[in-house]
């Protein structure tokens, strides 16, 4: 029996890892991956933290995304550098996802995009990163750190707003109309904390900035409490420990448990009523949305960061088995309770930078921070909030790339711009995923438009073209240049329906037409029975034999003395003489 000839061709995984060791791997190179892996496991832990509470869940979430999903997809993915774990981009996703479904809710669709991911990698989608315009990709993530920084100011002010919607205009108005009851003292802490986190790197001291932000937040916040709060008063100033409980293996506390992550089923975990889900065909229907959404996000990041970390190493990533890397790690980290993961540019550049060799750096980055959660519980729940949404508006304007953003708006063509300012008043108003949508159909029409522009026809001048000098006067030649699709066709071909009564053989130079669509065939077939009607031959010149074989399939062949193809003008012209006599 003959063997088929068809198999599935199944990318490879963890080839960052594999191109690591194949390029040899040393003692020395594992000491500089555990040295950058505890200097990014020390940035990461307080960003973890800060994009959970930012994407409406406890903490201790973020935490376990670091640990889960960082380490497997390191181990699993395409790249040698890309650190993963919970990231802004995704705050104005994930957001909304919990206040609709709760906790239980957002760990489905993140499982559900884990999925989307893998058979992204698997279909060898990869490459499409390269479809998405800058400025819709640069729209959307000024956008997004938009929503984060205004989400952040009820912590940075203290100000009671209650329960945040998914909607920022509503969010926004319930922000300023508790603006009148700041605390003075969560202001200052949060400031003290942001001039901290700013002004240290000019200090050349190796220690994370964030870091050294949350330690002095939480002395002032601990000294406020215990100054002016007292044990039988509120709280002065708010931190994870007053502000989320946990509940485990019976125990239960305030903070972040001192546990590692653990097996939980996500469907078991509450909705947004704090009731426990039902899994249904209903709830998975509901959530695919959102999770196409998590899976298009998380595909763009992922690949850029790739990109980034490539240009910054000189090394290749390959773009299949990151998405599946990806997605294994966004399947498996919700069953031990993390949430949503994708590379981190700004933690990959610092793992890069600290001497990472191999993905071995981000798997001890969140070893590092297991053992955070393990053995420092119980101080990181002293970090205030206002010193953790300082932190998010320092990532929120890295993320927004405000400079390139006004370069934009200041020196790009009209039409990009408009699709910048669309992108990001969509992301601020509605949603990321609307955004992109419209972002991608402007940038769409726009190509169209310009490649209309691109493609011309004319008539062609025989006394400029030595293959044509003989041709008789009833003989026209035109030429043109330029794709033939829809919106380009009619355009293109539109001339030529309207020629000198005196001509009776019209060539059509078609060398320069790299590719048509079926609206081009139409519009052909259009010109040739308008020229049959009009007892006026038709020589088609240069096309591509893969174009021929499209008309072909079309119904348009060869017809004596009025239809035919021909290689060059040469031959053209010793067709027309031919059909003259």
């Amino acid at each position: 029996m003959a063997r088929s000839r068809f198999s599935l061709n199944v990318p490879a995984i963890a080839t960052g890892l594999r191109a690591a060791w194949r390029e040899g791997y040393s003692l020395a190179d594992l000491r500089h991956d555990v040295m950058a892996g505890l200097t990014i496991g020390t940035v990461a832990v307080p960003l973890s933290m800060a994009l959970a509470i930012a994407a409406g869940v406890a903490p201790q979430h973020g935490l376990y995304t670091a640990i889960i999903a960082g380490a497997i997809i390191a181990i699993t993915g395409g790249s040698r550098f890309n650190v993963s774990g919970p990231t802004a981009a995704f705050v104005v996703i994930l957001f909304p996802i919990v206040q609709q479904y709760g906790l239980g809710g957002l760990l489905i669709a993140t499982m559900m995009a884990g999925v989307i991911l893998v058979i992204l990698g698997i279909t060898r989608m990869g490459q499409l990163i390269q479809f998405v315009p800058y400025p819709v990709v640069l729209g959307f993530t000024a956008g997004i750190a938009v929503v984060i920084s205004v989400l952040q100011i009820p912590d940075f002010l203290g100000l009671n707003v209650g329960q945040l919607s998914e909607h920022f205009v509503e969010n926004l108005g319930q922000i300023i109309t508790a603006l009148p009851g700041v605390n003075p003292y969560e202001l200052g802490i949060g400031a003290f904390s942001l001039a901290v986190m700013l002004l240290w790197p000019r200090l050349n001291i190796p220690i994370p900035a964030p870091l050294i932000g949350l330690v002095v937040g939480a002395i002032a916040a601990y000294g406020a409490n215990q100054w002016l709060g007292g044990p039988n008063s509120d709280t002065v100033v708010q931190t994870i420990a007053s502000r989320f409980t946990w509940e485990a293996d019976g125990e239960v506390g305030n903070g972040i448990p001192p546990i590692a992550p653990t097996i939980m089923a996500p469907w078991l975990l509450p909705g947004a009523n704090g009731q426990p889900l039902e899994l249904s065909f209903d709830l998975i229907r509901a959530l695919l949305g959102p999770a196409f959404a998590i899976a298009i996000l998380g595909a763009i990041e992922s690949l850029l960061c790739s990109v980034v970390s490539d240009g910054l190493t000189k090394t290749k990533h390959d773009p299949n088995a990151e998405l599946i890397g990806q997605g294994l790690g966004n399947i498996v980290a919700p069953i031990f309770g993390g949430i949503t993961a994708t590379a981190a540019i700004a933690r990959t550049a610092t793992n890069i930078r600290s001497g990472a060799r191999s993905p071995i750096a981000a798997v001890v980055h969140a070893g590092v921070v297991l053992l955070a959660v393990i053995a420092l519980a119980g101080l990181l729940g002293l970090v205030p909030m206002a010193s953790l949404a300082a932190l998010l508006f320092i990532v929120a304007w890295n993320m927004s790339e405000a400079r390139h953003f006004l370069k934009t708006l200041r020196s790009a063509p009209a039409g990009d711009v408009a699709i910048l300012v669309t992108c990001f008043g969509l992301t601020v108003l509605f949603n990321m995923v609307l955004a992109v949508a419209v972002g991608m159909g402007l940038a769409a029409a726009l190509f169209i438009r310009r490649m209309i522009l691109l493609t011309q026809t004319e008539r062609i001048d025989r006394d400029n073209h030595p293959a044509l000098h003989t041709l008789p006067n009833n003989v026209a030649v035109y030429a043109i240049n330029g794709p033939l699709f829809f919106g380009v066709a009619e355009k293109a071909l539109l001339s030529l329906h309207v020629v000198d009564p005196k001509v009776t053989i019209v060539i059509i130079d078609m060398q320069d037409v790299p590719s048509m669509d079926g609206t081009a065939i139409v519009a052909i077939q259009s010109l040739i029975d308008n020229m049959g009607s009009k007892n006026i031959a038709l020589i088609l010149v240069g096309l591509a034999p893969r174009m021929i074989v499209k008309l072909r399939r079309a119904g348009i062949h060869k017809r004596l003395e009025s239809l035919t193809y021909c290689r060059d003008l040469e031959a053209a012209t010793a067709v027309a003489i031919r059909w003259q006599r």
